[in-house]
């Protein structure tokens, strides 16, 4: 089958999608979207972090392709993507994945994220990996500090080049195999609670002074923090930390996490030094 835009050289209009509560995949989305740009493709950024722009699911009728970009949790992509991603139709457009991630293990990410899609009627064509900075740094952790950087920057460049000429059929080739899992969901849904154990207590407001401006409430990706009472619910809560992070009091707060990094390098045998050897990587 002949691609249209072979023949109209008509530019790409490209969905480009991310998830982003603590800002580091929004910046390597806006990165894509500027070298797309360069490459005569017509990118919308499309943030589906606030829990309202996931009530319905994308009409995908005005674009060509998707790229769709989301923080590592626990393995996977968060539980609230996932779910999203089951609410679309690809009706057989090429797609593409980025990921972000604090230094510890990405895989089955790439994976599992492929398979939701697929099932959606996608066909993904690439998919990428940005070291950045981990979530639970706002707690002490000091992982992937300062990340990504320009050398991550200039892989998000040539994964833009490249994931264009697999949309627009200029190169046909379509990724192999990524590295599964034999782990059941069930299993992968007892890992993805680990982050609970790790977080102690949820974020909650401690100061005394708070204007109440109700921006933690506002920009929580679940509705699970209540500005009202100062603390999030647990049973919503993904601790993403963006009401910590986003709060211009400084009244929200969590405990110290910094042990908790100590024991994690240990049980992943890996110091921060060899952490930050980690680069962005591209799987076509």
């Amino acid at each position: 089958m002949i691609n249209q835009h072979q023949t109209t050289k008509e530019p790409m209009k490209i969905a480009l999608v991310f998830f982003s509560p603590t800002g580091s995949t929004a910046l390597v989305a806006e990165h894509i979207r500027d070298y797309l740009l360069d490459c005569r493709a017509v990118p919308t950024l499309i943030d589906i972090t606030p829990m309202a722009y996931r009530g319905e699911s994308l009409d995908m009728a005005p674009y060509d392709a998707l790229i769709l970009g989301v923080p590592v949790h626990s393995w996977r992509a968060p539980r609230v993507v996932r779910n999203w991603i089951s609410g679309l139709c690809g009706d057989g457009k090429p797609c593409s994945t980025f990921f972000t991630y604090g230094g510890f293990q990405i895989h089955p990410a790439h994976h599992s994220t492929r398979t939701l899609l697929e099932n959606a009627g996608f066909r993904l064509v690439s998919s990428a990996e940005f070291p950045a900075s981990h979530t639970f740094n706002l707690g002490g952790w000091k992982a992937m500090e300062n990340r990504p950087d320009e050398s991550d920057f200039a892989v998000a460049k040539e994964y833009a080049e490249k994931t264009s000429c697999r949309f627009s059929g200029e190169d046909r080739n379509l990724p192999g195999p990524f590295e599964p899992t034999t782990h059941t969901e069930a299993f992968l849904d007892e890992i993805e609670m680990f982050r609970f154990r790790i977080l102690s207590s949820l974020p909650a407001r401690k100061a005394k002074s708070c204007s109440l401006c109700g921006i933690c409430q506002e920009i929580c990706p679940t509705g699970a923090f209540d500005a009202q009472r100062g603390a999030a619910s647990a049973d919503m809560c993904i601790a993403c930390l963006g009401c910590l992070l986003r709060c211009p009091e400084q009244a929200i707060t969590i405990p110290d996490l910094s042990e908790s990094f100590a024991f994690k390098l240990k049980a992943e045998g890996m110091t921060i030094d060899q952490m930050q050897t980690k680069e962005s990587r591209i799987y076509f």
